[in-house]
This record gives structure tokens, C-alpha cells and sequence, in this order.
């Protein structure tokens, strides 16, 4: 059973720093698009940045020049590293990632329990 599995959140200060990660598992082929979204309390879900297969790269408006994304296509996994942080980041970030698993068809869409961020003095 393929899944990603995200981690690293947690409770920061303005200003301070913290790094996500996405770990992908299971009978994988191959891993096309990478991205995370996030949610804030009584907000929809917005794209935060999102990482190609090549490594190309784009960001939302509000996390350009704080935000890094990055992956490491052998170990199956996708980091957000957050610098910078504002209140108006806490959110919970959720991993999503185009899988095709052994077996299947093509690639699908496969989505994490999330990580909570939590931006407070």
C-alpha cells in the first residue's frame, strides 16, 4: 500500500524556523509531482510550493523568499524548509504526491494526514 507520511511540525515564535518532511512508502515505481497545501483554521486549502519531477520548482506569492522546496528523488521524499515564519502561517501542511505503484495504471494522487504548524509568540 503506497502512502506519504508527513512530519516535522510543531509549535515556532515568529521569526523562527522549521522543516518539513514528506516520506513516500510502499511498492512505488515512480513519483511525478510533488506539492505542499496547506489549511489554515476556517480557510481553504492553498498550494504552498510544488517541486517537479526534475526539480523545478514554484511558490506561492506569500512564501516566496521564506519557503524551500526540495526532494530527494533516491530516499522517496519532499522537504519544506519554512524560514521566516509568521503567524499567518500556521496551518496544518499536508503532502501531496503523483505515485505510480507497482501494479497500477498510471500515476494517481496520494494525500497525507498532514502536519500541524502552529506560528506563536
Amino acid at each position: 500500500q503506497v502512502q506519504v507520511v508527513e512530519s516535522g511540525g510543531g509549535s515556532v515564535q515568529p521569526g523562527g524556523s522549521l522543516r518539513l518532511s514528506c516520506a513516500a512508502s510502499g511498492s512505488i515505481l515512480g513519483i511525478n509531482d510533488m506539492v505542499w497545501y496547506r489549511q489554515a483554521p476556517g480557510k481553504e486549502r492553498e498550494l504552498v510550493a510544488h517541486i517537479t519531477r526534475d526539480g523545478s520548482t514554484n511558490y506561492a506569492d506569500s512564501v516566496k523568499g521564506r519557503f524551500t522546496i526540495s526532494r530527494d528523488r533516491p530516499k522517496k521524499t519532499m522537504y519544506l524548509q519554512m524560514n521566516g515564519l509568521k503567524p499567518e502561517d500556521t496551518a496544518v501542511y499536508y503532502c501531496n504526491a503523483d505515485i505510480w505503484a507497482v501494479g497500477g495504471g498510471g500515476y494517481l494522487e496520494v494525500w497525507g494526514q498532514g502536519t500541524l504548524v502552529t506560528v506563536s509568540s
